[in-house]
């Protein structure tokens, strides 16, 4: 609640000093550059060549935390901007390591585990899976499923 009072605060003082017009064309393409980009890394830590997916009856917790979820290898610029998202794999492994910790986490484990990093070039192409097929046991395009 504090924080939010402050928030309250800053929305009203930035207001009266620069008025609510300038605030809100300030904010409010900042807020929807912040959320596309908050969708596109949750959609690509779950949609990605060579994902697990598994009904529940034979689901793996391990499986699911290793190769159900990406590492997302960002260049560090961005993986420091996103508080080490990217290292998602170890989060969904471990989700009480916290955010400043997941690439120690990972330098340390990563002997062991065999996991394929997801790179900004290798991620493009991903856009296109949107189905699983339960056959194949992989994620395929809507042209595919029509085949």
């Amino acid at each position: 609640m504090i924080t939010n009072a402050a928030i309250l605060v800053i929305i009203v003082a930035a207001s009266l000093t620069i008025g609510f017009k300038a605030y809100a064309l300030i904010q409010f393409p900042i807020i929807f550059f912040a959320g596309v980009i908050g969708v596109w890394l949750f959609y690509i830590q779950h949609q990605f060549e060579g994902v697990y997916w598994s009904r529940h009856d034979q689901w793996d917790p391990i499986k699911a935390s290793l190769y159900g979820s990406s590492y997302y290898k960002l260049p560090k610029v961005i993986q420091w901007f996103t508080g080490n998202i990217g290292i998602h794999h170890i989060h969904h492994l471990r989700s009480r390591i916290p955010n400043y910790n997941l690439q120690k986490a990972y330098d340390d484990t990563q002997d062991l585990l065999d996991v394929e990093p997801l790179t900004i070039r290798k991620s493009i192409s991903c856009l296109r899976l949107k189905l699983w097929d339960e056959k194949g046991q992989k994620l395929v395009g809507f042209k595919s499923a029509y085949a």
